[in-house]
C-alpha cells in the first residue's frame, strides 16, 4: 500500500513540472470526482452538500465540501504548489562566440544550485495567447530533453571541490543550442503548445528537471524526485480529502502558490484568497457575521510543508533531541519565534489525530544556533485567524532539483488527512479541544 501511494505520487509529480500544471492536474481530478468549478468573477450559488473548487492565477486552488446540515466550522489543510527553480527572463536568448545560444534565467526561490548542473532539463509554464479580442491562458511543457547547464571542467577550476561561490548570472545559464538555434525559443514553445509564435503576448516559463522519480534503497524504502517539497504534501492531503466526508464541518483543501518567494502575491498564503473564499462561503451558510466569526474560532488548519530529516552524512546539523527520520512518521514543526505556528495546543490536537489514524509522529526544531525557514501557516493567519499546526514529511536535500523522502510517509499523510477531514473536531472554548468519533 505504501509503495502504491508512493508510485502514484511520483506519477503526479512527473505530470506537474510547474505550479500551473499542479493546479490543472488537481482540477482535472476534482472534476472527475464530481466537483463543480467556481469562478471568482461570477456569482456563486452554493448548495448544502455541494462540492466545489476555485482557482486563482491558475497556480492556487481552494477546494471545499459543504455539509448537509449546520456547519460547526472549517477544517483546512494547506500546502504549496511551487518549488525552487529558474525562471526564464524576457528576451532570453544569449549568443556566445557565434557558436552557442544560452538562455537568460534568474533564480526563483532559495535553492541548492550545484545539483542543477549536468542533468537534462526542459521548459514548462504558461503562455498568454491572443485569440481574437481575448487573451487566454495555455499551458506548455516541452516534453523532451531541451537544455542543460554544463559544469566547468576541473582543469579550468582546480578549486572546484573546495567550494564554489556560484554566480547565477554567469554560471547557471542553460545551454539551449548551437548558433543555428538563434530565434527559435518562442517557436519551440509555440510548437509544443500548438499555437502561433506571433500570438504569444506573455509567458511565465521555468526550468524543470527531466529526471524521473524513482523508488530505491536496499528494501525499496526511499523515493527521489524533483519537487517533493511540497508536492508530496499537496498530493497526499488531496487524496485524504477526496476519501473524506464530514456532515458537520466545511472541509477545505488549499494549495497556494509562491511560498518559496514569500507568499506576497495575490495567489499566495499572505493574500486575501482564502479570506475571500471563506467569506463567500459564510454568506451562503451562516445567518450573520457573528456566526461566521464563531465558526472561525471553532476551526482548525493543518499547514503541511515538508521538513528536514536527519542527514546520514551530516547528523550534527540536526537538533540533538528533536531528530526526524525518513519513514519515521509525520513531523511536527516547532519554532520558538513562531516561524511555525505549532504550539502546545495545536501539537496536542495533531498528536491526537495521529493516534486516531494509527500513524506515528515526530518532532523537528532547528538547532538553536542555526536560522530556519518559515511556511504558509503564520502568513495565512495574518489574513484569517485560525488555530493552526505546522507539519511536514521528512526529506533530504530540500530545495535540490532532486530530493529524497521515505516511501511510507505519503501513505501516512493520506491516513492523517482523511482522519482529520472526517473528524468532529470541536474547540469548546479557549484551551479546550474535543475530537469526537
Amino acid at each position: 500500500m505504501s509503495r502504491e501511494a508512493a508510485e502514484k505520487l511520483l506519477r503526479f509529480i512527473d505530470r506537474s513540472p510547474t505550479s500551473f500544471h499542479v493546479i490543472a492536474n488537481m482540477a482535472e481530478e476534482l472534476k472527475g470526482a464530481g466537483y463543480e468549478q467556481l469562478y471568482e468573477e461570477e456569482r456563486w450559488n452554493l448548495k448544502t452538500g455541494g462540492k466545489y473548487f476555485v482557482t486563482r492565477n491558475g497556480s492556487s486552488i481552494l477546494t471545499f465540501n459543504l455539509p448537509k446540515k449546520y456547519a460547526r466550522g472549517f477544517l483546512l489543510m494547506a500546502s504549496h504548489s511551487d518549488s525552487p527553480t529558474f525562471k526564464v527572463k524576457e528576451n532570453p536568448e544569449l549568443e556566445v562566440d557565434h557558436q552557442f545560444v544560452k538562455l537568460n534565467v534568474e533564480k526563483y526561490g532559495g535553492m541548492l544550485m550545484a545539483p542543477w548542473f549536468d542533468r537534462p532539463l526542459s521548459l514548462a509554464g504558461r503562455l498568454l495567447i491572443q485569440e481574437g479580442e481575448a487573451i487566454t491562458t495555455c499551458l506548455v511543457n516541452v516534453d523532451r530533453d531541451l537544455v542543460l547547464i554544463p559544469s566547468l571542467a576541473i582543469h579550468m577550476n582546480r578549486n572546484a571541490n573546495e567550494g564554489v561561490a556560484y554566480n547565477p548570472q554567469v554560471d547557471l545559464q542553460p545551454l539551449f543550442g548551437g548558433s543555428a538555434t538563434r530565434g527559435s525559443f518562442r517557436k519551440i514553445l509555440a510548437a509544443s503548445a500548438g499555437v502561433r509564435p506571433e500570438d504569444i503576448l506573455g509567458m511565465d516559463i521555468f526550468l524543470y528537471n527531466r529526471m524521473k522519480g524513482t523508488i530505491w534503497g536496499a528494501n525499496g524504502e526511499f523515493l527521489s524526485s524533483g519537487r517533493l517539497d511540497d508536492l508530496q504534501c499537496a498530493y497526499g492531503s488531496l487524496q485524504g480529502f477526496l476519501n473524506a466526508d464530514n456532515p458537520e464541518h466545511v472541509i477545505m483543501h488549499c494549495v497556494l502558490d509562491n511560498e518559496e518567494v514569500g507568499s506576497l502575491t495575490r495567489q499566495g498564503a499572505a493574500s486575501t484568497f482564502l479570506k475571500d473564499v471563506l467569506e463567500r462561503i459564510s454568506e451562503s451558510i451562516y445567518q450573520s457575521r457573528e456566526e461566521y466569526l464563531r465558526a472561525l474560532a471553532s476551526s482548525f488548519m493543518i499547514s503541511a510543508d515538508n521538513a528536514h530529516s536527519v542527514h546520514p552524512n551530516q547528523a550534527e546539523k540536526s537538533d540533538r533531541s528533536n531528530r526526524p527520520y525518513l519513514n519515521g512518521g509525520i513531523v511536527l514543526k516547532h519554532s520558538a519565534n513562531q516561524k511555525y505556528t505549532t504550539d502546545g495546543a495545536s501539537a496536542a490536537v495533531f498528536r491526537a489525530l495521529c493516534r486516531k489514524a494509527g500513524v506515528s509522529c515526530q518532532n523537528f526544531t532547528n538547532r538553536s544556533d542555526m536560522a530556519g525557514g518559515s511556511t504558509l501557516g503564520n502568513l495565512s493567519n495574518g489574513q484569517v485567524s485560525i488555530h493552526t499546526v505546522d507539519i511536514g514529511l521528512p526529506q533530504l536535500a530540500m530545495h535540490s532539483p532532486y530530493e529524497t523522502g521515505g516511501v511510507r510517509d505519503t501513505e501516512d499523510l493520506i491516513k492523517v488527512a482523511e482522519t482529520f477531514y472526517c473528524s468532529n473536531l470541536k474547540i469548546c472554548r479557549d484551551g479546550v479541544y474535543c475530537i469526537e468519533p
